[in-house]
């Protein structure tokens, strides 16, 4: 038999026992009220005249007034304390009314055995027994008593060890269900607890989801809603709220749904200044009418989306390394035999030199876009910001000619030492000095593009890519940095999400900062050479 396990008393079991203690101290009530009518009342005749007259009005009298304390201190007190000393009494009051009263012992004997039961019903077992052998002892005194007074003894002798065992069966019997009684009990509110626990914490988790969630039913009243669902409707979803005043949109899409069973998969804005929510629609039970409504954010789905068309991008990548490699390594390969021709002119021999360093280069943005595909770390190393600069202008303007435009170089301090990866942090610049000269430029006029290295006010060295274009509206500068998007219909969208990727990498920061004076700022901020670099 699998024993329970042990619980602490908690104030709901020590209500129910003290409860339980109430109707005990009842029912001695009940014992005293019926000891007086058989010493006062006419009734008493039947059951013969006292042994003892005058005992017997005591003992009646001191029965009741006990009863009546131990019933108006039942409700207060240590429950043992009580138990203990209203069986005790209780044996002493029944040993003195069998001397007093012979007529009726063998009743008072029997009412007694349910004292003791309740008694133990609220003991340990050992204490229990302990009682029961109490009382049976003093049977048998009060029996034995009677001999030595010569008193004409009308009971048999059978009756002490019968009424003996009758006090400890019942005690057994009562302590042991009341231990299993108050066990189960406890456990039985141990288990609520736990329930009433996860109850709230299902609700707060679902009152805290992202996701909005709504029930609403079969006449569309909405009877319970999340926080998230309450954000998506707005002011409308207050007070007592009807599907189809709050939200015309989502009522007319849960009629389709119930008519035909088909999900509209488009996205559904309910109001102008509201996000867009895909909904999705669950019957709460197979044969109810109550729906569960539930509202997604279509950005947050177009994000989860995004990420896995960016990991499906990283293992294409991954896959055509190969391809891309062979080519570049074929025509570096060959620009170096040609460099090595007699016949080559001066000036020929300068554009293989470019043909060489452009084929090292973009042997450079695969490797580093495979190593952001990976989550490889950067590669630091020590370098001078300024010098970085002037070198990255002289080399963009060698293999870029740009004709009206202009790119320029602002750096009149000393050397401005910083940790990054040189390959990383070249295809970062570029693509921020590409997208400059593209879009930095006022219409039918020349761009105007300028790498300014300093310090910021933090003393942390700075790299920034300045024009004086149109500037980026506040829309497009939210989401510039997401993956995919893009303002051009040749664009990739990728560049700004890559070139913020690798700032990251690199322990630098990547931010947009608009002109006062008209045009954009981008600005790189680097880790100084003194910084450790962590994972």
């Amino acid at each position: 038999m699998t024993s329970l396990p042990a619980l602490p008393d908690s104030p709901a079991l020590h209500t129910a026992i003290r409860r339980e203690l109430y109707s005990f101290t009842l029912y001695r009530l009940l014992e005293a009220a019926l000891l007086c009518l058989t010493v006062f009342a006419p009734v008493g005749l039947i059951f013969g005249e006292p042994r003892h007259p005058h005992l017997a009005i005591a003992i009646a009298i001191v029965y009741l007034i006990a009863a009546v304390a131990l019933f108006f201190s039942g409700r207060r007190g240590h429950i043992t304390t009580q138990v203990v000393l209203g069986i005790s009494i209780d044996i002493l009051i029944s040993t003195l009314a069998t001397n007093a009263l012979p007529g009726v012992a063998s009743g008072i004997a029997m009412m007694l055995l349910f004292n003791i039961g309740a008694a133990a019903l609220f003991l340990p077992l050992r204490k229990g027994l302990v009682l029961a052998a109490i009382a049976s002892v003093a049977l048998a005194l009060q029996l034995g008593w009677s001999y030595l007074s010569s008193d004409a003894i009308t009971r048999p002798l059978i009756e002490i060890p019968m009424f003996a065992v009758s006090y400890l069966a019942i005690a057994t019997l009562t302590s042991l269900l009341g231990q299993q009684l108050r066990a189960t009990e406890a456990l039985a509110e141990h288990r609520g607890s736990q329930a009433a626990n996860l109850a709230e914490v299902n609700e707060l988790i679902i009152r805290r989801m992202r996701t909005g969630v709504l029930l609403v039913d079969g006449d569309g009243e909405i009877r319970l809603a999340n926080e998230a669902a309450l954000l998506h409707l707005g002011a409308a979803g207050e007070g007592r709220r009807m599907l189809a005043t709050a939200a015309p949109p989502l009522y007319a899409r849960l009629r389709l749904w119930e008519r035909s069973g088909n999900q509209d998969a488009t996205p559904l804005q309910l109001a102008q200044d509201l996000p867009e929510i895909l909904p999705r629609f669950a019957r709460m039970l197979a044969d109810g009418d109550q729906v569960l409504v539930f509202l997604d954010d279509a950005e947050l789905a177009s994000r989860r989306a995004e990420s896995l068309t960016l990991a499906t991008l990283g293992r294409f990548s991954a896959s055509l390394a190969h391809e891309i490699r062979n080519p570049l390594a074929a025509i570096s390969y060959a620009t170096q035999l040609l460099e090595e021709s007699q016949d080559i002119n001066q000036s020929d021999r300068r554009l293989l030199e470019i043909i060489y360093q452009q084929t090292r280069r973009m042997n450079g943005i695969v490797e580093s876009v495979l190593g952001l595909a990976r989550r490889e770390r950067a590669q630091h190393e020590h370098l001078d910001l300024g010098a970085f600069a002037r070198q990255f202008v002289a080399d963009y303007l060698e293999s870029h000619p740009l004709d009206n435009d202009t790119l320029d170089i602002k750096h009149t301090g000393g050397p401005l030492p910083c940790l990054a990866d040189r390959r990383q942090l070249q295809q970062i610049v570029t693509v921020l000095v590409h997208n400059a000269l593209v879009y930095g430029r006022m219409p039918g006029e020349p761009a105007q593009v300028s790498v300014h290295v300093h310090r910021d006010d933090k003393g942390a060295p700075v790299l920034d890519v300045q024009d004086r274009g149109p500037g980026i509206p506040e829309t497009v500068a939210a989401q510039m940095f997401r993956p995919f998007f893009t303002t051009s219909s040749h664009g990739t969208g990728l560049g700004l999400y890559l070139a913020q990727e690798m700032c990251q990498a690199n322990q630098a920061e990547l931010i947009h900062i608009p002109l006062p004076a008209g045009g954009t700022c981008f600005r790189i901020r680097l880790t100084g050479a003194r910084a450790i670099a962590t994972p």
